[in-house]
């Protein structure tokens, strides 16, 4: 139950997120919510596997290179979500730093409930 409110509270940051960044769409709810799960696979499968290939680029510039891993990891969601599009890997960077920051409001406000 606490994976489902977690995938439907991302996809509530992805249509802020669409509604508020330009270089950011996405074409309905239906289409946030399969862009959310795709995110959850991704973010699963493949973001471990590039951790450990650019590990040592990541330790070289301090963790900052996996800001760029979020990002291709959006592009990746792009790639695979017909209606889900993002303009550019900077379009995509920012996105990934303000879903972050909206998933930690709401799972803050999850766990004092």
């Amino acid at each position: 139950m606490k994976f489902i409110i977690k995938i439907l509270l991302t996809a509530i940051s992805v249509v802020i997120l669409a509604k508020i960044l330009p270089g950011v769409g996405v074409e309905s709810y239906w289409t946030a919510i399969i862009v959310a799960v795709v995110l959850a696979i991704l973010n699963f499968i493949v973001k471990p596997i590039l951790v450990i290939l650019t590990l040592p680029v990541t330790i070289i510039t301090l963790g900052l290179f996996l800001l760029i891993i979020n990002a291709v990891i959006i592009l990746l969601a792009d790639y695979f979500v017909g209606g889900f599009s993002v303009v550019n890997i900077w379009w995509a960077l920012l996105f990934s730093l303000l879903l972050s920051i909206l998933q930690s409001i709401f799972e803050s406000l999850i766990s004092s409930e």
